[in-house]
């Protein structure tokens, strides 16, 4: 479930970054302090992904990075993590090639302006596992270009303090799924050659999807991290299909606990192999309050087991679409109220569903 939807001067950007990555050591310095259980609710934060095969395209036409009181917002909100998805063809726009210096300083400013804040970041590399539509490990796109790319992301961006986590490749599927075990791992290697310790996040084979997990990622368990240090990050929709289009309106036929089925086989593949999971995107429409309940039964599980979840979504483009949950006119959307409800989990103090908790 995608979306398709005035280029600053490099001095200006120079000037913003670095006045804003002097607060951000001050701010991460806070949210350190103030990190000492695990959130439970985070964001996507869509727009910069937006326009699908219009390369390089034009903030703020073709894609949209986030206005300086974005992330002030969200943090009033109680958000303290989000994913941020990008894409390798604006950031590379040649393969094995420099990064581009206006794409690249855009995502330096959203780093050093969540940083401000005291919000931590989740760089998601989110083309499937793709590059021009060509697959990870095809003749077109060698596991090397990869690696060299993850490689540069880490070198340039390892040291913001605003960074939490990089997310490998949103959903990989179909024709990169026999190559994606061998990219991943060389996806770890390059990070860790640059940051020794950061958490990396690996998605699955088959769009991520928590309902196929166990049928399509065992060979991820092979990954060798030396720091130790993997989330495993599984997709979940609840519409017919799983992809999120919610196409038919008004179901009659929505099961509570729907959200909560799909995301067992995820839960109990983590459990029996001893992994930390994530939800890295889950969205409901906001014209029905059967979603909410469902909602609210699948974070209620979800809490139990000390797994977070990522909304899809959050952003400025998006405007009415059914699925997202960015205030319109300043008014919270319909799925905000359950969300919040779940924000922490005072007894998660590490990624579970095996965790290290506080208390019972």
């Amino acid at each position: 479930m995608k979306s398709s939807a005035h280029h600053c001067t490099l001095a200006w950007l120079r000037k913003s970054v670095l006045t804003g990555i002097g607060l951000a050591l001050v701010h991460g310095l806070v949210a350190q302090a103030e990190a000492a259980t695990l959130p439970m609710v985070l964001i996507n934060v869509s727009g910069a992904e937006f326009s699908e095969g219009v390369w390089p395209g034009e903030n703020g036409t073709n894609y949209f990075f986030p206005r300086d009181e974005f992330f002030a917002l969200w943090k009033a909100k109680g958000i303290r993590t989000v994913r941020f998805p990008i894409i390798w063809e604006r950031l590379q726009p040649r393969l094995g090639g420099d990064l581009d210096s206006t794409y690249a300083g855009l995502i330096d400013r959203m780093l050093a302006q969540a940083g401000q804040q005291g919000i931590n970041v989740i760089l998601d590399v989110h083309n499937y596992a793709r590059y021009r539509n060509q697959v990870i490990g095809s003749s077109a796109v060698s596991v090397d270009q990869y690696r060299q790319l993850m490689q540069r992301i880490a070198q340039r961006w390892h040291s913001a303090p605003a960074l939490y986590a990089y997310d490998l490749m949103n959903e990989p599927h179909d024709d990169s799924d026999a190559h994606w075990p061998q990219a991943a791992q060389a996806g770890i290697d390059a990070i860790r050659k640059v940051d020794p310790r950061r958490l990396i996040i690996v998605e699955g084979r088959s769009w991520s999807s928590a309902e196929r997990w166990p049928q399509s990622n065992d060979d991820l368990l092979a990954l060798k991290d030396p720091a130790d240090n993997l989330v495993f990050s599984a997709h979940l929709y609840m519409d017919e299909g799983g992809g999120g289009e919610y196409k038919k309106p008004k179901d009659p036929r929505i099961d509570p606990d729907v959200a909560v089925k799909r995301v067992k086989p995820f839960i109990e593949w983590l459990e029996k192999h001893g992994r930390r999971g994530q939800i890295g995107e889950m969205g409901i429409p906001d014209d029905d309050p059967r979603w909410i309940d469902a909602t609210d039964r699948l974070l209620s599980y979800l809490r139990d087991h000390c797994v977070p979840l990522a909304y899809w979504s959050a952003g400025e483009a998006w405007g009415n679409y059914k699925l997202a949950v960015q205030p319109i006119n300043g008014r919270d959307r319909p799925q905000w109220p359950v969300l919040a409800k779940y924000l922490t989990a005072p007894q998660c103090t590490d990624y579970g569903p095996i965790a290290n908790r506080k208390g019972p």
